[in-house]
């Protein structure tokens, strides 16, 4: 039976705690008795206190019984990546040097599920201060890829890729600076967003880089993650780059199809070093698409877009070693190799390059939507150009060309960092070696509605997000 539970999914579960079908308490039960018989082998959590788990399902079942639960996640059982502040409690950032940090303010994401009833059972495992796009992590466990331990989770959200898909939990927070939602989603088969820059608020979370860094949700279902980024969207006096723009009903056009939809296809740079069964299963995902009345339009992406890896890549090492300073300074030796490695090229990168990079995200934006979104009202592509590697293939220490490798998973993703635009990552296959692949479908900033609307009707088509592994 708990098993059962823990297949349901984010609003299946919400549902089922609204119409008292079930009892917050039951599905926190369900999902600790999996997290206990499973996590083992998967190391997904960094800690989970099973004790105030249960005390905080007691606490929203007895609100739900005397008409004090209005939250859209009201008794749902969630956790996150761990570098969500929560005032009293440890947040390690996957890091030795942050193993004992207790902050003393609760960021505003954690807030606002608060207030939306949901639940915070655990916190998540992930790459050391979220550098990294492997999973790869040194100095704290690594996460395994519940579809086969030997293969990475993706990175930096790799513990809530892999809790996700384990079915330990029905949603989780990741972070994305590069890739760190997408990479995650698309290894373990799940669905995930990254956020237009703005759209939620980072008050009360570990910073990366302050120019690139965003905050969204993972989970199973499109539906799933427009009812998370319900919750938490909109603006924030304590995060002065969060945006002034009303927030829309995301789960309003859910179910309009996508008739009419027009999605663009670049026949330019995004697919160039992509593996050919990587295009056969993406370009599989457009014919759904188009049995669904989508309109399908090629468009060819400005030249200015192969610059946006290597940008993106240059003001995140030189934002994130400038955060790092001190303790590169001070305790170099409790860094993992690949996470020093990295922040140690940020100081060598001259000041007038960094701002140049800055400077080039306004009319590199501009030319792209021109020439996309003029014709279309969606992009749709792939997210990492070749199959999910294995643990040992993607090793720092082993693999000679990880620069090399680094660049390559960043080639399909990284260019939305620096433009800032949302994207949604949605599983749609498996390749020759068993494990996942996705599409991501990129939209204008702010429009993640329209993202949600394309990534529901595909899933109302398919049902590669409901498999699961065998664990």
């Amino acid at each position: 039976m708990s098993d059962d539970l823990c297949s349901l999914t984010l609003s299946e579960a919400a549902e089922a705690i609204k119409t008292k079908y079930v009892t917050s308490v039951k599905l926190t039960k369900a999902c600790l008795s999996r997290i206990e018989s499973l996590d083992s082998n998967i190391k997904s959590i960094a800690a989970i206190d099973p004790d105030k788990a249960l005390a905080s399902a007691h606490e929203a079942d007895k609100a739900l019984a005397n008409g004090d639960a209005e939250g859209l996640l009201h008794g749902v059982p969630l956790a996150h990546k761990d570098m969500f502040y929560r005032a009293g409690r440890i947040s390690g950032c996957g890091s030795k040097i942050r193993a004992n940090f207790v902050p003393d303010k609760t960021g505003s994401v954690l807030e606002r599920f608060d207030r939306s009833g949901a639940l915070d059972i655990a916190r998540l495992n992930m790459v050391e201060f979220a550098l990294g796009v492997t999973g790869h992590n040194k100095v704290m466990p690594t996460p395994r890829n519940p579809w086969n331990t030997d293969y990475i989770t993706g990175g930096s959200s790799s513990g809530s890729g892999a809790a996700v898909s384990s079915r330990l939990i029905f949603g989780a927070m990741g972070s994305d600076t590069g890739g760190s939602i997408r990479f995650p989603s698309c290894c373990n088969g799940i669905t995930g967003l990254k956020p237009t820059s703005g759209r939620v608020s980072r008050f009360g979370t570990m910073p990366l880089s302050a120019s690139l860094d965003t905050l969204g949700p993972m989970a199973r279902t499109a539906k799933d993650t427009a009812i998370m980024l319900q919750a938490i969207a909109g603006h924030d006096a304590r995060d002065p780059t969060s945006s002034r723009l009303a927030v829309p009903n995301y789960l309003s056009n859910l179910g309009r199809g996508i008739k009419g939809l027009r999605i663009a296809i670049p026949e330019n740079y995004f697919y160039d070093p992509v593996a050919p069964e990587i295009a056969d299963i993406v370009g599989e995902s457009l014919k759904v698409f188009r049995s669904g009345g989508a309109e399908i339009v090629p468009v060819v992406v400005p030249d200015s877009i192969a610059l946006t890896n290597p940008l993106t890549s240059m003001i995140a090492g030189t934002e994130g070693a400038s955060i790092h300073q001190k303790w590169l300074q001070q305790r170099p030796n409790d860094y993992g190799t690949q996470t020093k490695a990295r922040l140690n090229k940020g100081p060598l990168i001259p000041a007038t390059r960094y701002l140049q990079a800055k400077s080039m995200r306004a009319p590199v934006l501009k030319e792209f939507c021109k020439a996309v979104f003029d014709k279309a009202d969606v992009l749709h592509c792939p997210v990492m150009v070749s199959a999910v590697p294995s643990i040992c293939e993607t090793d720092f220490s082993a693999a000679p060309g990880f620069s090399n490798l680094i660049t390559a998973m960043g080639h399909c993703t990284r260019p939305f960092n620096f433009m800032g635009l949302p994207s949604l990552t949605i599983p749609c296959g498996f390749t020759s070696n068993g494990l996942p692949t996705a599409f991501q479908i990129v939209g204008k900033p702010f429009d993640e509605s329209t993202l949600f609307r394309a990534g529901h009707a595909y899933q109302k088509l398919t049902d590669w997000h409901e498999q699961a592994p065998n664990i």
